[in-house]
């Protein structure tokens, strides 16, 4: 597949999301300063229901900052954009009822059960007294933590946390689901039984779901299509394969082109996933709690 549009700015590659109904996340010019410092500037996305859309960029591209906005957690400094039908700024409310969110930093309490925690999820999201206990005992069922309810968070693995912090954010089953970072600091095994769920709950429950991450084969297994960010702008969006096909590589080896060669190719950067002394700093915190 070739380059379907092209711009100054961004281009599209590859198959484009059906048409028909409006996407379920619609970004227009949405940008974001801190300052004089632009973090996220003039963001164009269309991401289509039922998707596992990925946003891909070296550190300080703007992912979080626009997983922040989206989720209603930041506000914009320009541009607009719709979630799930509702207007962003107009709609709050309504915007935060249609999204799970599972952020990078630990969110569960280790001094709580699997249990407990997900009952003050419950309570926040104001889930119907009487559906309340068959709404956690179905999440931690589907997470596979049936067995471990009502143990102390602190007792768990790593991907037994990310597992409970996603059935948090799906308690009240919404539509969308951002995940940033969401297998950070975790060993292979566990990177692979989260991805798994990912798909499981595109599969069963129709969840479309956007992602950022600095892994590339997690991008390749996962999404649908993908946007690469850097300095706070998308520079290219496609499907993983029509991506790597726009390479046109053909190395001597006889490999193709892979989507680590496409972010480089489209940022001019090698990927650095530890990031900064603080960011490094920060996952390591993290990973040691996670265990």
């Amino acid at each position: 597949m070739g380059i379907v549009e092209q711009t100054d700015r961004q281009q599209n590659l590859g198959n484009q999301p059906p048409q028909g109904d409006r996407p379920i996340i619609r970004t227009q010019m949405l940008s974001r300063y801190f300052d004089r410092a632009i973090a996220v500037d003039d963001l164009n996305l269309s991401v289509e229901a039922g998707e596992v859309f990925g946003l891909l960029g070296p550190n300080g591209a703007g992912k979080s900052t626009a997983i922040k906005m989206l989720t209603t957690l930041l506000p914009p400094t320009s541009g607009r954009a719709t979630i799930a039908g509702f207007d962003l700024t107009q709609q709050p409310t309504q915007v935060r009822r249609m999204v799970g969110y599972v952020p990078q930093a630990l969110s569960a309490d280790g001094t709580l059960t699997g249990y407990e925690n997900l009952l003050i999820f419950a309570k926040l999201y104001d889930i119907p007294r009487r559906s309340l206990k068959s709404r956690i005992a179905e999440a931690l069922e589907f997470m596979g933590l049936q067995d471990a309810a009502h143990r102390l968070v602190r007792t768990y693995s790593g991907g037994m946390i990310r597992r409970l912090e996603i059935a948090q954010s799906i308690l009240h089953r919404p539509p969308i689901v951002f995940l940033d970072e969401p297998t950070v600091g975790l060993d292979p095994i566990a990177r692979s039984a989260v991805w798994d769920l990912m798909l499981e709950l595109k599969k069963a429950y129709g969840m479309t779901i956007l992602l950022t991450t600095h892994f590339m084969e997690e991008a390749d297994t996962l999404c649908d299509r993908v946007a690469i960010m850097d300095h706070g702008r998308v520079v290219v969006t496609g499907t993983p394969t029509a991506l790597k096909a726009s390479l046109n590589i053909d190395l001597q080896s006889g490999e193709s082109a892979t989507l680590d060669d496409v972010f480089i190719h489209y940022t001019g950067k090698l990927l650095e996933v530890g990031g900064s002394f603080s960011d490094t700093s920060r996952v390591r915190r993290a990973t040691k709690r996670l265990g």
